[in-house]
């Protein structure tokens, strides 16, 4: 992509103020870039935020959260100001500007290579946190999320779950619902400034809204004691897109293990006693994710991973599967190896992605045949498509879709079984959340 040039950035942005609420239970980041000026806050419904290290746990949430302001002027310099953090959590924020915003920078043509990081006030002391509670689960209401659920003891388990006002998603109320758990509640609301990027001609794009979910559960779990925050991200997250001039952009990078190494770093130097974060799916592959919810009927007709029910504007918010975009094709083909045909169809009201020969060019994509990346959606690496689809294509309730036979001949796939057994590195405890039950 052409490098746009660089007297259309901001110079400096700059993290102006952290102010913990402990009677409203709300966290106010406030942020400069040049001379504009952008506060956001997040809510934490009836949360007491007095614990130790909630302090600390706000600055992180504050340094990630600043990215949603940072990228509207890509500047080249961060000064950290107000931020109490030390130098495991300025790794984190460099890795984050870099490889976090690597697809922002990909699709605005930007270089945010040599960023400088400078300021920034003396770092605490470690707080002992009390960690007595059971996990911590952020919750999206997608495949993902509901097997951690499913695989995590309940005993004093609560959901997590971020919402951007009064408002609540159906795709994540109905499946949350099921789970019978206790739910913590945050409203993060940006800056409405930050909604004026078009009319101020700033810049716009992907930001890794992950890293800041995690750093607010993360506050949550300090202030309730809770022992684990438990991800769910398995490995395929870990993949990038693209690779351009050998860097990877990975538009799940906040979701990869990279970033949850850098994160559970950033937390061991400020908090002495958790709690852990890690995710429960981590050497797992979205195959495995997909049948373990085939298994969980009472799951199959509320969840939904279709991301136009989580459009802001509640007048262009899907409240069923639309069928149509990148997310709803990949969620149809990994669930298509454990699922009746007829089951699929009915989840997708008659409009089943993967028995559309017209989207055969999309497929093509999905499992690698394709010159395209992989779509800057949270959809699998092209090897658990591949094998998905030729799985799916072996079922005998699909034997007159001939363009996923053709396809399948097309195909590089392993042996499903491969795919169904853990493999690679784990954060997760060998027992406790999310493995006994495994």
């Amino acid at each position: 992509m052409a490098r746009v040039e660089d007297q259309v950035r901001a110079r400096t942005f700059t993290y102006a103020g952290v102010t913990v609420d402990t009677v409203e239970g709300t966290i106010a980041a406030t942020y400069r870039l040049d001379g504009v000026e952008f506060t956001e806050t997040a809510a934490f419904d009836g949360l007491d935020l007095s614990a130790a290290g909630v302090d600390a746990a706000a600055d992180l949430y504050a340094m990630l959260a600043g990215l949603s302001y940072y990228k509207a002027g890509a500047p080249k310099a961060v000064d950290l100001g107000v931020l109490r953090v030390g130098p495991a959590a300025r790794a984190l924020l460099a890795a984050a500007l870099d490889a976090g915003m690597a697809e922002f920078a990909y699709r605005n043509g930007l270089d945010l290579r040599g960023v400088t990081i400078e300021g920034g006030a003396e770092p605490r002391g470690r707080a002992v946190v009390d960690t007595r509670r059971g996990p911590l689960i952020p919750f999206g209401g997608g495949i993902d999320s509901i097997v951690t659920t499913s695989i995590t003891p309940s005993v004093d388990a609560a959901l997590f779950i971020v919402g951007p006002g009064d408002e609540r998603f159906e795709a994540i109320e109905r499946p949350a619902a099921i789970t019978g758990l206790p739910i913590v509640r945050c409203t993060r609301s940006l800056d409405p400034l930050i909604f004026e990027t078009a009319a101020r001609g700033w810049f716009n794009g992907h930001v890794p809204v992950t890293a800041m979910v995690s750093a607010l559960a993360v506050v949550a779990a300090v202030a309730q004691g809770r022992s684990e925050v438990v991800m769910s991200n398995e490995r395929s997250a870990s993949s990038p897109n693209l690779v351009v001039d050998g860097r990877a952009v990975n538009h799940q990078w906040s979701k990869s293990l990279e970033f949850e190494d850098l994160l559970r770093a950033a937390l061991r130097e400020a908090l002495d006693g958790g709690p852990e974060y890690f995710s429960a799916l981590r050497d797992r592959s979205e195959l495995w994710v997909a049948r373990e919810l085939a298994r969980r009927p009472e799951y199959l007709r509320s969840f939904m991973s279709c991301n136009r029910a989580f459009r802001q504007d509640p007048d262009a918010r899907a409240t069923t599967w639309c069928g149509e975009c990148d997310k709803c094709l990949f969620i149809d083909l990994v669930m298509a190896p454990f699922c009746d045909r007829a089951a699929l169809e009915g989840i997708f009201s008659g409009r089943e992605p993967i028995a559309d020969p017209r989207r055969i060019g999309d497929l093509e994509v999905l499992v690698g045949i394709a010159d395209n990346p992989k779509p800057f959606e949270c959809v699998g690496d092209i090897h658990e498509c591949a094998t998905a689809l030729v799985a799916a294509a072996a079922r005998p309730d699909r034997v007159d879709q001939s363009h996923l036979a053709d396809l399948a001949m097309r195909c590089e796939a392993a042996p499903l079984e491969d795919l169904l057994v853990p493999s690679g590195p784990t954060n997760a405890p060998v027992t406790g959340a999310a493995r006994d039950r495994v």
